[in-house]
């Protein structure tokens, strides 16, 4: 191994918690003083002790403003006390600059709105807080945009793409941050206000001979800027993509002196950003993508500078690993057959004002790339297909994160940047020092402007791993400078690559940023020992020499994470994609909220520090865990839909089962959890309940004793569809017969679940049907058996696991039969194909449950290749289960549906918000209800009459019936009601 001439010695995190001896004082007068929220609980600490970078600092507090005024206020308070003070956007920094020991500002909830867009001038004021893909649906309205485009757009604020100089896919087209800047409103920690912008030479004499504290910054930034111009010049890398250092070139007189374009990328260190001025551009209406497959990435890095030269709008680079790790984790594997063969891909778009002009510019990038020899695979793609292979891209950052089998990438040398001139050369030797180190890494990232990210599987929890983590550091560095390259391309410096700044400037160019930061800043009060006098990239690790987090005993198995629970909680790198509002089913509760307490990333944060045992008391009976998990709906999205399959579901589960041994449990919990045997007893006699439970004074008893909301309806039993009932009282049974069945049908088993045989029989009666139409000979258990879904919810899970091994004991003779397994509610299918295994992962028949277990519609389509459905005129509208989407996928459902011959269309409507019993409790009905009048009610009442609603979740009908005339059906009664006899 190469040795670097940079030596240091490993250093761990900083374990113990800092104190601030006037904390409590200082949330005492900020409560007082400010309309916001103040936040100093150990529970905030953890949520916002990280970001997604390596690095933990627990803060001081946590203020939530809710305007300008309480940001005045704050900061005079924190002066007052010298207490340091960091501005947080999403929290997806890497570069460890969005945590320290600081009061943190997050203006996510609050601030952040936004002013009309100006057409005319091309210009939006916004606030800091707003998230960008806002602003760009605002500004698409009159085909404009804000150029840069992170793939955490969906949730990245634009004071934090402020702060870290953001740049993205479409920085090619527009720029960076930086380059879309007009102005910035300011307050610097000294209560200063200033608007600062482009300055003319007349404008900065008038500043500066205005006097007070205004001008003796401009005096001060005019001395620097004449002091250090020509190093400026010489030093500061003439490339696309430098984002290291400040920004002191765009106070040269060639820049017109642009204060604000000079603090974009200031990470925090100089002053808060209170609004901006944004310049947006045109943004072409019409796109088409090519992608393009070399033997290698080197080799398509070599051809970057050519492809240039066709003026793409966008020119992205992925490496086959990064497309082996997404197959691994089982993400976007049906897109990835759309890139062509290779080892190396390059995506490029193009844009114009119209399709064909659009298309012919990626006709001709295809005809030049012919000329190659040895020619690279090509393929021109439908807007449809592009939307899919743009998210295999954008799935680069969470694919390599984690990988199943190889473990945890992590930042650290991520994101540096050389001219695309030198991309190849420079890839070749990154890889080189990367077998020497023996680190591995996928290679993805802005090939067109030479900026590409990588995560290395660093061993961040040894001595020696660290001090080699810190050589390779040193030594990547060395590799990117002499490429004329920049430390940080995209991410910002932060604590990763902030000491090795004076690699890249030199001991002149350092002095004049510390200057620079000084005259904001001159108590270093903003953002301490970030990006200048930073601390070394090997210290104040998440992990360090010294991590030990508490390992305990849990029910589920977490094979993937080495049997541990805190392995686990440790999947989450803190990319935010939980925090999205706007698409998908993750996370429901942050969508209704908008507070980190309540989304993935922050739950995971906080189970993550309950096993460090530091910052949150008490282990499994913490309170504020329980508070977090609590508006958790177990939907499961995360588990999908996260880019490193965070299954908070499970890990709600494992708490909530341990925090309640020893303690009695709600008399709600019972009622719930047990539900399928007080529904079969109440189907000995369901009128008589149904009677019962709609008494005006009873109902009301039992809502209260079960703390359930006065707004909701019991559901109705109904007789089961068992196989003596059935044949005994079906009246279609005689039908049933008519169909021929030869003696070798082969046979399937219709699982009876709790809500579709005790509520919903006429589900089973219409699945029933619908499989012996198609030929099979259906069974029925012949006992009570139960999947012990709603048990999870409660964390019930030594009587879920009594009902599994029940189950699985009940099926021997299908289980070793191989006999396929329909069943019908998609919560119970998940608990075979998910938690089953994760409880049991020696028991050879739980693996065999999973994999003969089936919905109907992948039954029919996997199974049953003969089966053709009956033709509907009307349109179909779906509504998937969260469960279905999450652990099955729609497309077999929707794939059966179109098959009809109907127009069918996939609402995204996310978690319908009733979630089992989660929407029946008192205390969670006005979520319950804010998730459903998201997009499901609204799209359900809007429908036209002859529209069939089809859903097969229990809960997901339950809130449609509740709040609606419409009477959704389950995908098996709209094969059957329509199917010839």
């Amino acid at each position: 191994m190469s040795t670097s001439p940079f030596v240091v010695l490993p250093s761990s995190h900083a374990r113990a918690v800092d104190t601030f001896p006037a904390s409590d004082e200082l949330c005492q007068l900020l409560q007082e003083q400010i309309r916001g929220e103040v936040r100093f609980d150990p529970a905030s600490k953890a949520l916002y002790a990280t970001d997604a970078s390596n690095y933990r600092h627990v803060p001081i507090g946590v203020v939530i403003p809710r305007d300008e005024e309480d940001v005045i206020n704050t900061v005079a308070l924190c002066r007052r006390f010298n207490a340091p003070l960091l501005t947080r956007g999403a929290g997806t920094s890497l570069a460890g600059q969005g945590c320290n020991f600081a009061v943190i500002l997050d203006f996510s909830k609050y601030m952040n709105g936004m002013d009309a867009i100006d057409t005319v001038n091309r210009t939006v004021k916004v606030q800091p807080g707003i998230v960008l893909d806002r602003v760009r649906d605002e500004a698409e309205k009159f085909n404009l945009t804000f150029a840069p485009d992170p793939a955490t757009h969906s949730r990245c604020t634009i004071g934090g793409m402020i702060g870290n100089n953001s740049c993205g896919v479409h920085a090619l087209m527009g720029g960076k941050t930086v380059d879309n800047i007009l102005t910035l409103d300011l307050l610097l920690y000294d209560g200063t206000r200033l608007t600062v912008g482009p300055t003319t030479e007349a404008e900065l004499a008038a500043h500066i001979g205005a006097g007070g504290r205004t001008g003796e910054i401009y005096a001060t930034l005019k001395n620097i800027r004449d002091t250090y111009a020509a190093k400026v010049r010489e030093k500061f890398p003439n490339i696309p993509r430098r984002v290291s250092g400040f920004n002191l070139d765009e106070l040269l007189p060639e820049n017109s002196f642009n204060l604000a374009r000079a603090l974009v990328g200031s990470e925090g260190t100089c002053a808060i950003i209170l609004g901006a001025t944004l310049q947006l551009v045109e943004s072409p209406p019409c796109r088409t993508l090519i992608g393009v497959g070399f033997s290698d990435i080197f080799i398509a890095a070599d051809h970057v500078t050519q492809i240039l030269q066709y003026k793409p709008i966008g020119l992205e680079g992925m490496d086959g690993y990064l497309l082996d790790a997404l197959r691994r984790k089982q993400k976007s594997v049906a897109d990835l057959a759309l890139l062509p063969p290779g080892d190396g891909f390059l995506i490029v778009e193009f844009g114009g004002s119209t399709q064909a002009e659009a298309n012919a510019k990626a006709r001709a990038l295809a005809a030049y790339l012919k000329t190659l020899s040895p020619e690279p695979n090509t393929r021109i793609y439908t807007s449809a297909e592009a939307k899919r292979v743009w998210h295999i891209r954008e799935s680069g950052l969470g694919a390599t994160a984690f990988i199943p089998g190889v473990g945890t990438g992590w930042e650290g040398w991520e994101d540096a940047a050389v001219d695309p001139t030198q991309l190849g050369s420079y890839l070749r030797q990154i890889a080189a020092l990367m077998k020497e180190f023996n680190y591995r890494s996928a290679m993805y990232g802005h090939f067109g402007q030479g900026c590409v990210h990588m995560r290395h599987n660093f061993d961040l929890e040894t001595p020696a791993g660290i001090l080699k983590f810190r050589q390779f550091m040193d030594l990547a560095a060395d590799i990117a400078l002499a490429h004329g390259g920049s430390l940080s391309g995209e991410h910002g410096d932060g604590q990763a690559r902030g000491a090795l700044l004076p690699k890249m400037f030199g001991p002149e160019l350092m002095d004049a940023f510390r200057s620079f930061k000084r005259v904001f800043d001159p108590n270093n009060r903003m953002n301490p020992n970030k990006l200048i006098d930073a601390h070394e990239p090997h210290e104040d690790l998440r992990l360090g020499a010294d991590y030990r987090p508490w390992q305990p005993k849990t029910h589920f198995a977490f094979a993937e994470n080495n049997g541990s629970f805190a392995d686990a909680n440790l999947r989450c790198v803190g990319v935010g994609a939980c925090r999205k509002t706007d698409a998908g089913t993750m996370c429901p509760s942050f969508m209704a909220t908008g507070e980190e307490l309540h989304s993935t990333r922050g739950r995971a944060h906080l189970l993550w520090e309950l096993m460090q045992g530091e910052i949150l008391p008490d282990q499994w009976k913490n309170k504020q865990v329980k508070e977090s998990l609590d508006l958790c709906l177990a939907c499961k999205a995360c588990k999908s839909e996260c880019p490193v399959s965070v299954d908070m579901a499970t890990y709600k589960a494992e708490f909530l089962a341990h925090h309640y041994e020893g303690e009695n449990r709600p008399l709600s919990h019972y009622a719930f959890g047990r539900i399928d045997i007080f529904a079969r007893i109440a189907s000995h006699a369901p009128h008589l309940v149904n009677a019962i439970n709609n008494a005006p004074i009873l109902r009301s008893i039992v809502k209260k004793l079960l703390h359930i909301h006065p707004n909701r309806t019991f559901p109705r039993f109904s007789q089961p569809f068992t196989p003596d009932r059935r044949l005994a009282r079906d009246p279609r049974r005689r039908r049933d017969r008519r169909i021929p069945l030869p003696p070798e049908a082969p046979e399937v088993f219709l699982w009876a679940d709790t809500f579709n045989n005790y509520f919903h029989p006429s589900a089973m009666r219409a699945a029933h049907q619908v499989l012996t139409t198609a030929g099979f000979r259906v069974t029925l258990p012949t006992q009570h058996l139960c999947c012990g879904r709603p048990l999870y919810d409660f964390g019930m899970l030594d009587t879920a696991k009594d009902y599994l091994l029940k189950t699985l004991g009940a099926l021997t003779a299908q289980l070793q039969a191989g006999t396929p397994i329909v069943v019908l509610e998609p919560s119970c299918a998940s608990v075979f194909r998910d938690e089953l295994t994760n409880l049991f992962p020696h028991d050879p028949r739980a693996a065999k449950l999973r994999d003969q277990t089936f919905l109907l519609s992948e039954f029919l389509v996997k199974h049953a290749p003969n089966y053709k459905p009956p033709q509907i005129d009307d349109k179909i509208i779906v509504h998937g289960h969260c469960h279905h989407r999450a652990t099955m996928g729609m497309h077999d459902e929707l794939a059966l549906l179109r098959l009809t011959g109907a127009e069918v269309e996939l609402l995204d409507s996310g978690c319908c918000g009733m979630a089992g019993p989660f929407g029946f409790e008192k205390d969670k009905y006005d979520l319950s209800q804010k998730l459903g009048e998201r997009v499901l009610l609204p799209a359900v009442r809007n429908k036209s009459v002859n529209t069939i609603l089809v859903t097969d979740g229990f809960s997901c009908a339950e809130q449609i019936t509740q709040n609606t005339t419409a009477k959704p059906m389950h995908l098996a009664e709209v094969l059957a009601q329509r199917a010839e006899p």
